[in-house]
C-alpha cells in the first residue's frame, strides 16, 4: 500500500540496511522505494486502511474486556472459597480474548507461564491480589487497543524505519504509564497490596501486546518464570526486563503493519485443496 510497508515486511523477513547496500541502495526504505515504484497498484480499499475496529465489534470486544471483571467481583460476591481461582482463570482468559496473538496461532507455553504466575501470586497474596488484576484486564485491553491505533497511525506517517522507531517509543512508554496508573487504582479498588499487584499487572500487559504483535515468544516465557522466582523483587524485575524487550520490538515497524490477506491459491494451499486441475492427477 506504500514504501513504509514494504520496508515493514523486509524488514521482518531479515532484510537489513547491509543487504540493501548490496542492491545498491543506502537502506532498507530506499530499496523499499524501488519495490514499490516496480510494482503495479491502485487505490486500497477503504475497509483496508481502517485500523481501528469500529461499531458492534468494537463494542464486544469491550464487552469481554470487562467480561473478566464482573466475574470476578461475582465470584467474591457468592463464593468466597473459590474466587481467588476464577479470578485467576478469567485474567488469563483476558490475555487471549478477544482476538487471537498474531499469525492466527495460540502461544499455549506463554499461557500457560501467565497462569502459574498468577495463580501463584494470588496463593502469595491472596484473592484480593487476584481480583485486582482481574479489574485491569478492561483498562489493558483499552490502553493496548489505543497504542496500536496510535502506532498505526505513526506508521502511516513516517518515511522512514528509524523515524517511525523514534516517535513509537515514547508513544509505549507513555502507555505502559498509562496502564501503570490504571493497574494502581484497580488494586486499590480489589484492596490488593500495589507493591505486588502494579508488576503482575505490568507483567501481564506486556505480555499480551507483544504476543498480539507477534514478537518472539522466547523472552516472555522468560519473563514469567521469572516472575515464578519465590523472591518479592522477581515479578518487577520480570516487567523490567520485559518492558526493554517491548520497546525493541514493539519500535520495529514489522510489529505493526497491516497483514495481508491470503490469496486464493494461498487459501487453497492451507485447506489443502488442489491449486489447478492438474494437481489431482
Amino acid at each position: 500500500m506504500d514504501p513504509l510497508e514494504i520496508a515493514a515486511g523486509l524488514e521482518a523477513h531479515g532484510i537489513t540496511d547491509r543487504t540493501a547496500r548490496r542492491f545498491r541502495h543506502r537502506d532498507v526504505f530506499s530499496l523499499a522505494e524501488e519495490l514499490y515504484a516496480r510494482t503495479p497498484h491502485g487505490e486500497a480499499p477503504a475497509a483496508a486502511r481502517t485500523r481501528v475496529p469500529a461499531g458492534p465489534c468494537a463494542l464486544l470486544r469491550l464487552g469481554c474486556a470487562l467480561l473478566p471483571g464482573a466475574l470476578a467481583f461475582g465470584a467474591a460476591a457468592a463464593v468466597p472459597v473459590w474466587a481467588g481461582p476464577v479470578a485467576v482463570a478469567v485474567t488469563v482468559a483476558a490475555l487471549v480474548w478477544p482476538g487471537r496473538a498474531a499469525g492466527g496461532r495460540w502461544p499455549w507455553a506463554a499461557h500457560l507461564l501467565a497462569a502459574a504466575v498468577t495463580g501463584w501470586a494470588a496463593h502469595r497474596y491472596g484473592t484480593a491480589l487476584a481480583l485486582g488484576l482481574a479489574l485491569a484486564a478492561a483498562p489493558g485491553h483499552l490502553v493496548a487497543a489505543a497504542f496500536a491505533a496510535r502506532a498505526g497511525a505513526r506508521l502511516a506517517g513516517s518515511r522512514a524505519l528509524e523515524e517511525f522507531a523514534d516517535r513509537v517509543r515514547p508513544l509505549l512508554l507513555a502507555s505502559v504509564a498509562v496502564f501503570a496508573a490504571a493497574a494502581a487504582g484497580a488494586a486499590a479498588l480489589a484492596a490488593a497490596p500495589l507493591t505486588a499487584a502494579v508488576p503482575l499487572a505490568l507483567l501481564l500487559f506486556l505480555t499480551r501486546l507483544l504476543l498480539r504483535h507477534g514478537a518472539h515468544r522466547g523472552p516472555v516465557a522468560a519473563a514469567l518464570a521469572l516472575a515464578l522466582v519465590p523472591v518479592p523483587a522477581a515479578a518487577s524485575a520480570a516487567a523490567a526486563g520485559l518492558l526493554v524487550h517491548a520497546v525493541l520490538a514493539l519500535s520495529r515497524a514489522s510489529a505493526h503493519a497491516r497483514p495481508r490477506p491470503p490469496t486464493r491459491k494461498e487459501k487453497q494451499k492451507m485447506t489443502g485443496q488442489p491449486t489447478n486441475q492438474g494437481a489431482t492427477r
